[in-house]
């Protein structure tokens, strides 16, 4: 890990910062006093600053109920709110899995975790993400097959896992891709517009009656029952033996298709991981 990466995760600010620190020879390894800011820390460096040992803090998971008005991004980058002005400032530097834009709203994992933080958000997890959405008009249902089918937007082809009536301009959307404004381009490109966007679940995780702008600390019980060490392992058919000269029959199988411990429970209100909405 780079040295102000590192630094950062102790809580001593933004890489920008730590890399101040660096520059000035506040920052000792085992002994020696590095000014380079490509510098690594291995497991069992003795890192000092200012002559006093760092320490990094417990792992950290959190839920946070972002409102709309709130940028998810770091408050080095902008003027603007962000979601860690809702965060209590004692806490150690967490990144945040799962970008809500601006005008969204709705649940977000925040953590100083940094193996969790990748794990939730690579595409092979495929973690469903469950959200309400509000159109500017009743949506046409046959519609629906075209939305889980897929269509291209500018970040890609996008495609919802399921889509669900909930009124007749709402509708319950789950996705298991993470793609820039995916949700409000795909309704966009059949002719609607999202006038409200609220992420209601991830994986198993609810937002309960969590209100908005407040945040809750997950327990380590929490954390290994909603986001478990891997991936499901699907059962895997045993394959026929195929023999020699023969042709392999349709559908082989082969296409695609801070500083608190976690223990804490919190609800007061107070770079980065994140797939988009």
């Amino acid at each position: 890990m780079r040295l102000n990466q590192y630094l950062a995760r102790a809580g001593f600010g933004s890489r920008r910062a730590c890399e101040e620190l660096i520059l000035e020879g506040a920052v000792t390894i085992n002994g020696h006093r590095l000014r380079e800011l490509a510098t690594r820390v291995g497991e069992g460096d003795h890192v000092l600053v200012h002559g006093k040992p760092v320490k990094m803090p417990l792992p950290l998971v959190a839920i946070l109920h972002k409102p709309p008005g709130y940028l998810c991004t770091s408050p080095d980058a902008t003027s603007e709110r962000t979601i860690y002005d809702l965060l209590p400032t004692g806490w150690p530097r967490v990144v945040y899995v799962g970008r809500l834009d601006k005008d969204s709203e709705g649940l977000l994992v925040v953590t100083n975790d940094g193996n969790l933080a990748q794990r939730l958000t690579h595409p092979s997890t495929k973690m469903r993400k469950t959200y309400i959405v509000t159109l500017d008009r009743e949506f046409d249902f046959a519609l629906a097959p075209k939305m889980k089918k897929g269509v291209s937007i500018e970040e890609g082809f996008a495609r919802m896992e399921d889509i669900y009536r909930v009124g007749p301009r709402t509708l319950k959307v789950v996705l298991t891709q993470g793609l820039k404004r995916q949700i409000r381009e795909m309704f966009f490109k059949v002719g609607y517009e999202v006038k409200r966007l609220v992420r209601i679940q991830i994986g198993n995780l609810s937002l309960d009656k969590l209100a908005p702008g407040q945040h809750r600390v997950l327990t380590r019980e929490e954390v290994k029952r909603y986001f478990p060490s891997g991936p499901a392992q699907r059962p895997t058919a045993k394959k026929s033996p195929v023999k020699k000269g023969s042709r392999r029959p349709p559908g082989d199988g082969r296409q695609g298709i801070a500083r608190k411990d976690t223990v804490v429970r919190s609800s007061t209100a107070a770079s980065e991981v994140h797939p988009h909405e």
